[in-house]
């Protein structure tokens, strides 16, 4: 299967690496915005062509799926621009700015019948698949609780891409993805968003704390933060017991089932958990059985998650420059 890179930053030379280890895989051309940046990074990790613009990447006959890797704010026109060249694509997360861009690339991909995945490598861990699993068979029972935090101690300078707003910066779209994705893999959509959070003077969160709730009586308390450096942990109650997450929850070395009346029990990667090959074989996985969509990171979750995301920055005040005119953010 033949990659071709789109963006020269460090989650592209991560995924390439990565995609060296796997078998049937191949990265065969890399774009970027210049010549010099694309033929640095071919050069640095053995990649055949560079271009030093997308169209031709695009173009290449040779190509047969795009790894999306720009910053976010780019992906609505980097992911349309590659469906629309009739390639697969998988791109990076967050999926996009809001939940309108997101069904716009959903919907190209849809019409056109070609596949389209969000890289939310988290979903394709084998240790978190094995959790969810565990949860959906009741494990622990209903569901009561889920936490779970992404937090980086900082400090990022005001001119930081992560406090810029025409990039989409702030904490959530970059850190606070990964517990909302936690929460609504093992609960879904939820029925309601409550949030609060510090904006920064440019106008980007912070720092965010969100409190989700189902109809079922469930609920999540998540946060993010670009100036504290969090536990980065997870847990899930129920009524028959819960499961703990140590540090790094998105990519688990191990996690630990609770159950009344029985000896906690653990469970191991025995992987290397920090490994981006295991989104890149599911999607390998897909293509090779005509599959336009994957049952591990399904296009309806990845929308159900930026509506979510959406619900948040409407509840905390957060608008990017590109979203000047729109109606209000989605509410959950």
């Amino acid at each position: 299967m033949r990659w071709g890179i789109l963006a020269t930053g460090g989650i592209a030379e991560r995924f390439v690496t990565d995609l060296a280890g796997l078998a049937g895989a191949e990265a065969v051309a890399v774009a970027s915005r210049t010549e010099a940046s694309a033929r640095a990074f071919a050069d640095r990790l053995g990649i055949p062509r560079a271009y030093g613009d997308w169209d031709g990447l695009l173009a290449d006959p040779d190509v047969d799926v795009v790894y999306v890797a720009t910053p976010h704010h780019a992906h609505r026109e980097a992911a349309g621009r590659a469906l629309a060249a009739g390639k697969a694509v998988l791109c990076e997360k967050a999926f996009t700015l809001n939940a309108r861009e997101a069904g716009e690339l959903v919907g190209i991909a849809r019409e056109r019948g070609l596949f389209l995945m969000e890289a939310m490598w988290m979903y394709c861990n084998p240790l978190v698949r094995k959790l969810a699993e565990l949860v959906r068979d009741g494990a622990v029972g209903e569901v009561r609780t889920v936490q779970a935090d992404f937090g980086l101690a900082g400090p990022f300078e005001a001119g930081h891409r992560l406090r810029d707003p025409s990039v989409g910066g702030g904490a959530l779209l970059d850190l606070g993805v990964y517990p909302v994705a936690f929460a609504q893999l093992l609960l879904g959509e939820p029925d309601s968003v409550q949030a609060h959070a510090r904006i920064s003077p440019e106008g980007v969160d912070l720092n965010t704390g969100m409190l989700l709730g189902w109809e079922s009586g469930a609920s999540a308390l998540l946060s993010c933060s670009l100036e504290a450096d969090t536990p980065l942990t997870a847990a899930v109650t129920g009524t028959a017991g819960r499961i703990e997450v140590p540090r790094g929850f998105f990519f688990p070395e191990r996690f630990t089932l609770y159950r009344e009346g029985a000896e906690p029990e653990e469970f191991v990667n025995g992987d290397d958990p920090h490994s981006m090959r295991h989104e890149a074989a599911e999607v390998m996985r897909c293509l090779r059985a005509g599959e336009t969509e994957s049952p591990l990171v399904p296009l309806d979750g990845t929308l159900a998650v930026m509506r979510t995301l959406d619900a948040v920055r409407d509840r905390v005040g957060v608008r990017y420059p590109q979203e000047a005119g729109l109606q209000g953010a989605a509410a959950g």
